[in-house]
């Protein structure tokens, strides 16, 4: 029994398990989807209630952010670190946030005043750890702009920091690195069956984030260059080579980081590489 994130992870969530081999149909009134494996059952609730529902045992294992384990105080196997979201591939971070103009310079100016965040447990914790005293609201989103009128400081979410600056906020520390998870169930985690899937998929989702980062090339050179090209591309270390029907060409294939592609690619055609392709990856295995 599978748990999926419902909301902004929903489609991103999807799209990464198509990666993986795995094909997830859903209806937009359902919040049971279908699924090709008839070992996969599973539901659509929100990230924020995940943690729980897989510690008491009705998901088996699931996907969520590493806050809400923490926020929950979740008792969970933490299977593996999935790091996507809807927009990017970063960790995000829950940060103290103020006005720009704001006195407040650390949390200890805080003392008596008031926040608002939807990670209520996180904050009190941090609040104690540090010694001061304030009042924390539960808000439900916006939280943006309920400073300075409302509230004399928040801790939201971000993952660039550039959203907060445009309204003009200010950082003052980082609570909490988050990222997506993969966690499971304690009792299903001791299930040697039910391990044995759950760590298949982990690996099928990790390849598949990974395959996100790279990309395959294909080339043609004459045999006589190709020690030119190894040595002054080292980005090309560990090709395949493959000898062509003209024994005088070799063809090269190699797995990059797709930046990298895009910087040496100028060099392999100065350098006679013929026939350069660049091809996208569903999965890229670990050793």
């Amino acid at each position: 029994m599978l748990g999926l994130p419902k909301g902004s992870l929903e489609e991103s969530t999807l799209t990464l398990f198509g990666k993986a081999g795995y094909k997830i149909a859903k209806s937009s009134r359902s919040y049971r989807p279908s699924f090709d494996d008839p070992q996969l059952d599973g539901r659509f609730i929100r990230a924020q209630e995940m943690s729980r529902y897989v510690e008491h045992g009705f998901f088996d294992c699931g996907l969520t952010g590493y806050d809400w384990v923490v926020e929950n105080g979740s008792d969970v196997v933490e299977v593996c670190d999935l790091i996507y979201s809807r927009a990017s591939n970063v960790k995000s971070r829950w940060v103290l946030v103020v006005p720009e103009d704001s006195p407040v310079k650390t949390v200890k100016d805080l003392e008596g005043k008031r926040i608002a965040t939807e990670v209520i447990n996180l904050v009190k914790r941090y609040l104690d750890d540090n010694g001061v005293a304030a009042d924390v609201e539960f808000s439900w989103g916006a939280t943006e702009v309920k400073v300075p009128e409302m509230v004399d400081a928040i801790v939201d979410l971000t993952e660039t920091g550039n959203s907060l600056r445009a309204n003009k906020l200010r950082i003052v520390d980082t609570l909490l690195e988050t990222n997506t998870k993969l966690i499971a169930n304690k009792e299903a985690w001791a299930n040697p069956e039910k391990r044995a899937k759950i760590e298949s998929m982990a690996l099928l989702l990790t390849s598949a984030l990974e395959a996100n980062k790279k990309v395959g090339l294909k080339l043609n050179i004459e045999k006589s260059k190709v020690s030119e090209i190894l040595g002054e591309l080292p980005a090309l270390r560990n090709p395949t080579i493959s000898q062509l029907t003209d024994e005088n060409y070799v063809a090269l294939e190699v797995v990059l980081d797709e930046k990298v592609v895009r910087e040496i690619i100028p060099g392999l055609k100065a350098h006679g590489a013929e026939g350069i392709i660049e091809y996208p990856l569903n999965k890229v295995v670990p050793d």
